[in-house]
């Protein structure tokens, strides 16, 4: 039991936070675009309440990712469908890679910051639950980033690929999109996918971007999912 504590303490704000500012994105950007649904529904907020999947969030803490309410999108409403899609899809994964980098700098700056303090001292203590939160939300953040780049409808990633396809292979790769989750679901857990192409990346991501901290970030997270 002390142990979920701890768990929750480290990963909900930074998961939370992730989530949501995924989903908020998507929804200005449609706004932008000409679709006013997610405003006119009280979506563009970061009231995590409006956005909270009860499911996808416990799903942080059991399988390292999670997910919320989908903000809703009509693409029909876009001045350009098949282009804007591709800027609302890519504004998620967009969200949260500039998500990560904002935590590695941080991430970089505390931990320099706080280094000469001596263990135990008030100030280590203050830092260290900041220090894993930060090195988690470079972790999620790059993860989910990652892994809605998948070029499956109705992933990010699909709807992107979607909108850059010619339109007779656009229509045919969209009509995917109601077995979509079959398989995604298929890849993550029946397939070798997450260890040979989303672990790859994600490595690379967290040592590009939180360099000499790295080992603390995958460290962070390997505590966190264990």
């Amino acid at each position: 039991m002390e142990s979920f504590f701890l768990k929750l303490s480290v990963m909900l704000v930074p998961g939370m936070l992730a989530i949501v500012c995924h989903e908020v994105s998507h929804g200005y950007v449609a706004w932008r675009f000409g679709d006013p649904t997610a405003k006119m529904m009280g979506r563009l907020t970061l009231n995590p309440l409006k956005h909270i999947d009860i499911i996808g969030t416990l799903m942080i803490f059991f399988i390292g990712i999670g997910w919320a309410k989908p903000v809703p999108v009509v693409f029909e409403n876009l001045r350009n469908p098949k282009r804007d899609m591709i800027w609302v899809a890519a504004a998620g994964p967009i969200t949260n890679i500039i998500l990560a980098t904002v935590s590695a700098f941080l991430l970089r700056g505390v931990v320099s910051f706080s280094n000469p303090a001596a263990s135990g001292s008030p100030l280590a203590m203050l830092v260290e639950p900041v220090v894993l939160m930060l090195a988690f939300s470079v972790y999620i953040n790059l993860l989910l980033a990652i892994f809605n780049m998948i070029p499956v409808p109705p992933l990010d990633g699909g709807r992107v690929l979607v909108g850059l396809l010619p339109y007779r292979q656009a229509a045919a790769w969209s009509r995917i999109e109601p077995y979509g989750m079959i398989i995604i679901i298929v890849l993550v857990f029946f397939t070798n996918m997450f260890s040979y192409i989303i672990s790859p990346f994600l490595r690379i991501g967290v040592h590009l971007l939180a360099g000499p901290q790295s080992d603390l970030v995958l460290s962070v997270t390997r505590l966190m999912m264990h």
